[in-house]
């Protein structure tokens, strides 16, 4: 075991308004914070213990959590989510509330980046750094961008894999793979590692279904034109293959915010696998210096 798996917390609780989130860090608590923000219907999981174990041994504190409907945090009914997108932003805010964090660099992938966005509008005075990665400008009015793939857009439209029996691991998790493999870039996934991945996320999620529910949720809208008052350090990272949100994305993202870096990795899709970490992780370490 590493010195960061040693020092890794797992199981605390964090109550947020009516809800309460599963938090886990690593690291040292004296070291720079980073709380990575997952995307739609992603638990923590998604940001794996290796991938957090390094970036902890880099000298940072790594804190990831399970958003509602994810994990092991207050899940609702699928199809009847019991909060807005608004109590999803207010709920990364309490996380550093209640690991009693003033500031914190925030890293945030797909719908976790639109989150990171607003937080950093909204709540400056708590934000150090600010990653958004496979995701695209928050808020009403941003311009015009390119479109999904046509395959994927096939796939939201009602014709991907017919959904599972959700009391069947087995059955979940290859119904997964099959909804996760229109996203990659064109290295394609790695199976038996996804699996396992997938797997651990069904053993300690209390209602795999309902993640479904953030696609779901409305909440109060921003001006695109706000994201000119991020003021601090901003690193965008972008897939080149990304077929749900294509590099165009990025790039509006990194340009509507001032003095943002830009970083498009060759063949990433919209994902974050172990291969990508070797240009991720050194692009984080030196953004949350």
């Amino acid at each position: 075991m590493s010195s960061a798996d040693a020092r890794r917390q797992m199981g605390m609780r964090v109550d947020t308004n009516d809800a309460q989130l599963c938090v886990e860090t690593f690291g040292d608590p004296a070291d720079p914070p980073v709380l990575l923000i997952m995307g739609g219907g992603g638990s923590m999981d998604r940001w794996e213990t290796p991938f957090c174990a390094r970036l902890a041994a880099a000298g940072r504190h790594v804190i990831r959590y399970d958003h509602r409907d994810t994990g092991g945090s207050t899940s609702y009914p699928p199809g009847e989510p019991g909060y807005t997108l608004d109590d999803l932003v207010t709920d990364a805010v309490a996380v550093l509330d209640g690991l009693g964090i003033e500031r914190a660099h925030l890293v945030g992938l797909s719908m976790g980046g639109a989150l990171a966005q607003r937080i950093a509008v909204d709540h400056p005075e708590r934000v150090l750094s600010v990653t958004l990665m496979s995701t695209s400008p928050a808020g009403s009015g941003a311009p015009e961008l390119p479109p999904m793939s046509d395959e994927l857009r096939a796939m939201y439209a009602g014709g991907g894999p017919a959904a599972p029996d959700w009391d069947d691991r087995e059955a979940v998790v290859r119904y997964l793979i099959a909804v996760e493999r229109p996203h990659a870039g064109r290295r394609g996934i790695d199976e038996p590692a996804l699996r396992e991945l997938l797997g651990g996320i069904y053993d300690r999620s209390i209602s795999m279904p309902s993640g479904g529910n953030h696609f779901l949720v409305d909440g109060s809208d921003m001006p695109y034109a706000r994201l000119r008052e991020i003021a601090v350090p901003a690193l965008v990272i972008h897939g080149g293959d990304d077929p749900l949100l294509p590099p165009g994305h990025g790039e509006a993202l990194a340009r509507a915010i001032p003095g943002a870096s830009l970083l498009v990795i060759d063949g990433l899709g919209h994902e974050l696998p172990a291969w990508a970490w070797e240009e991720v992780l050194p692009a984080l370490i030196a953004v949350s210096g």
